[in-house]
C-alpha cells in the first residue's frame, strides 16, 4: 500500500522511532568515522556506540567542514557525492556552502517529498489523490539550490508536469514564469503549487492581477494581456470568475480560476503568509521543512497543525532554548542536547542533525529553532513529537527566506556606507500587516546629524544600497518580491551609554530581548548628560 511505504512513518510510537533513528545512526558512524573528514574531525578515535560518539564529537558548524566541501572532495567523504548542492552562508562574510547528496541520500529526499505531495492533497489519514497526469505551478530555485531537487526526483517517480516545463522555466525570468505559469494554468488547470512561502505568496497576488487584465478593455491597449491570446476555454473560465467576483463584490482570486489538490510551502516566516494564502487559494498550505545541508526532513499532514520529523533523513538532536543561548554568548561552552524521545512539550530547541546514508554533516548546527508542541496528538492519531517552525537562531535575522543578516554583514553595510553611525541594534519585527521587517535602533553622532542632515529618509536610502552590496539575497526581497524590508529608528545622542550605564551591561546587536529594547526607548526619553561619552 502507498500510503504504508511512504507514510507509514505517521504510526510508529516513539520506541520503534528511536529503534530506526539508532540503527540508521550506528550504519552512519561507522561510515563517517572510517573516512578521511571523520578521521581529521575526531583525531583518530573509532566510537562504536551513539552515546560514546556523542561524547567525543562537538557540535558542528560548516566551518569544521568548509575546506574539504568548498573544493568538493568527494574522495574525503564517508560516501562518494552524485551532486553537490549549493546556498548562501553568510551574508558579507562568506560567500556559499555546498553540500554533497549521496546516492542513498537522494533515494530518501525522494521518498520523503512523495510523502510530502501525498499528504498534501489527504484530508484524513491513508486517504490521498496523487495523479500522473496532475499538473504543478514552478515556483522553485533551480539546481544547484535544494528546491531544484524537487522536480528532478520526483519525475523518476512520477511524471507531474510543471508549468512551465522544467527546462523552460529555468531560462525564464521570474516574471516570465509567473505569466507563462498562469496561461498554462488556465488552459491545463493547476493542481500543486510549492515554493517559499513568500514567494508564493507574491505570485499568487501576480496571478490574480493577471486575470484583472485579462479583458475586452485590454484588447486594443495590451497585445501581453489582451483577450485575444486566450483560447475560447481559457476565456469561458476567466469570465465565469470575473461573474462570481462581480457578485460578491469581491477582487478575482487565484480559487476563483484554479483548484488546487495540494498546496506545500517552504522556508521562513511562513506563519506570516498562511492565513492570506489561504484565502487566495482556498485551501490551507501545508508546511515542509527541508534545506541545503540537512534535506526534506519535515512536514505537517492533514491537520496542517504542527510539522514530524521523518526518521530515515537525519539523527535528530535538540539543544535546549537556555543552552543555545548560553553557547550562542560564550563560543567555548558547548551546550547539552536531548534526543528525540527526551524533548518536552512547549519547550523551544535549536536544531542539530547528523545527515544519514553516507551524509558529511554529523552533530551539526543548522541554525532552526523549533517548539515541540506535543510527544502526541489525537487529531492525527500520531504516539511521536510534533513540532513549529520559530525562526532562525537569535544571532541571525531572516526575512522571508531570503536573507541571513548577521553583526558582521551589518557591521560591513555600516563601515561602506561611511554613515558616522555610533551605536546601534538591529531586530526582526513584524508590521501591521504582519509581514517580516529589519529594524534599526541607531544613534548618530551629533556633529553629523547636524553638518549632513541625516534624516531618516537619507539613512534608510544609504544603508538599502549597502546592504544590496553586501547581501545580494537583500536584493531579491526588492527584485522579486517588491519588499523594501528595513526601518530605522534614530535614538537620541547618548542613548546607548545611558542605557549601559543604568542597566551595568551592554544591549546585544543582533535581536536584543523585547524589555531590552523597551527599556532602551524608556531610557531615550528621559533627560540625561551626553558629554564625554563613548559608543557600543
Amino acid at each position: 500500500m502507498l500510503w504504508q511505504e511512504y507514510c507509514g512513518f505517521l504510526d510508529l510510537d516513539i520506541d520503534t522511532y528511536m529503534t530506526i533513528q539508532n540503527r540508521l545512526m550506528l550504519e552512519q558512524i561507522s561510515l563517517w568515522s572510517h573516512c578521511d573528514l571523520g578521521e581529521q574531525i575526531l583525531n583518530g578515535k573509532r566510537p562504536e556506540t551513539i552515546d560514546e560518539f556523542r561524547k567525543v564529537m562537538p557540535l558542528s558548524t560548516y566551518g569544521d567542514y568548509a575546506d574539504i566541501l568548498l573544493q568538493k572532495k568527494g574522495e574525503m567523504l564517508p560516501d562518494q557525492p552524485v551532486i553537490w548542492l549549493q546556498t548562501t552562508w553568510e551574508c558579507g562574510k562568506q560567500p556559499i556552502k555546498v553540500a554533497p547528496y549521496t546516492k542513498s541520500m537522494l533515494d530518501t529526499y525522494r521518498n520523503n517529498m512523495i510523502a510530502c505531495l501525498m499528504l498534501s492533497t489527504s484530508h484524513e489519514k491513508g486517504k490521498f489523490n496523487v495523479r500522473a497526469t496532475d499538473k504543478i505551478l514552478y515556483g522553485l530555485a533551480p539546481l544547484p539550490y535544494a528546491t531544484g531537487l524537487f522536480p528532478l526526483l520526483l519525475n523518476e517517480e512520477i511524471g507531474i508536469e510543471f508549468l512551465p516545463p522544467v527546462k523552460e522555466a529555468e531560462k525564464m525570468s521570474f516574471s516570465e514564469r509567473n505569466k507563462k505559469g498562469f496561461k498554462l494554468g488556465l488552459r491545463k488547470n493547476i493542481d500543486y503549487f510549492f515554493g517559499l512561502g513568500s514567494v508564493v505568496y507574491f505570485v499568487s497576488l501576480s496571478l490574480s492581477s493577471m486575470g484583472k487584465t485579462a479583458s475586452p478593455s485590454n484588447a486594443s491597449n495590451d497585445a501581453e494581456g489582451s483577450i485575444l491570446r486566450y483560447s475560447l476555454p481559457m476565456l469561458g473560465k476567466l469570465i465565469l470568475a470575473k461573474y462570481h467576483c462581480k457578485k460578491e463584490n469581491r477582487a478575482l482570486k487565484p480559487k476563483d480560476l484554479f483548484k488546487l489538490k495540494g498546496f506545500m510551502v517552504a522556508g521562513t516566516d511562513n506563519h506570516c503568509y498562511k492565513d492570506d494564502l489561504e484565502d487566495l487559494w482556498g485551501i490551507r498550505p501545508m508546511e515542509i521543512f527541508a534545506g541545503t545541508e540537512p534535506s526534506c526532513i519535515g512536514t505537517e499532514t492533514w491537520t496542517r497543525n504542527g510539522m514530524y520529523f521523518f526518521p530515515d533523513a537525519c539523527f535528530y538532536e535538540f539543544i535546549p532554548e537556555d543552552e543555545m543561548n548560553r553557547s550562542l554568548d560564550d563560543a567555548s561552552y558547548q551546550p547539552k542536547t536531548y534526543l528525540m524521545n527526551e524533548v518536552l512539550p512547549g519547550e523551544l530547541y535549536e536544531l542539530v542533525i547528523s545527515v544519514l546514508k553516507g551524509g558529511a554533516f554529523m552533530r551539526y548546527r543548522v541554525g532552526d529553532v523549533y517548539r515541540c508542541l506535543g510527544l502526541e496528538n489525537s487529531e492525527d492519531k500520531t504516539r511521536i513529537p510534533r513540532f513549529k517552525y520559530i525562526d532562525r537562531i537569535p544571532t541571525i535575522i531572516d526575512i522571508a527566506g531570503f536573507t541571513r543578516i548577521s553583526e558582521h554583514s551589518i557591521k560591513t553595510a555600516i563601515d561602506l556606507s561611511g554613515l558616522d553611525i555610533k551605536s546601534w541594534i538591529a531586530v526582526k519585527e513584524y508590521n501591521r500587516q504582519n509581514r517580516p521587517l529589519l529594524h534599526m535602533y541607531l544613534e548618530i553622532n551629533a556633529a553629523s546629524l547636524a553638518s549632513r542632515g541625516l534624516s531618516k529618509e537619507v539613512l534608510k536610502e544609504h544603508l538599502t544600497v549597502y546592504f544590496k552590496y553586501v547581501d545580494h539575497d537583500y536584493k531579491n526581497l526588492k527584485h522579486i518580491l517588491g519588499m523594501e524590508p528595513l526601518e530605522i529608528t534614530i535614538l537620541k545622542s547618548g542613548t546607548f551609554d545611558e542605557y549601559e550605564k543604568q542597566t551595568g551591561h551592554k544591549i546585544k546587536h543582533i535581536n536584543p530581548s523585547i524589555y531590552h529594547i523597551k527599556e532602551l526607548l524608556s531610557i531615550e526619553k528621559q533627560n540625561f548628560s551626553v558629554n564625554n561619552r563613548r559608543g557600543v
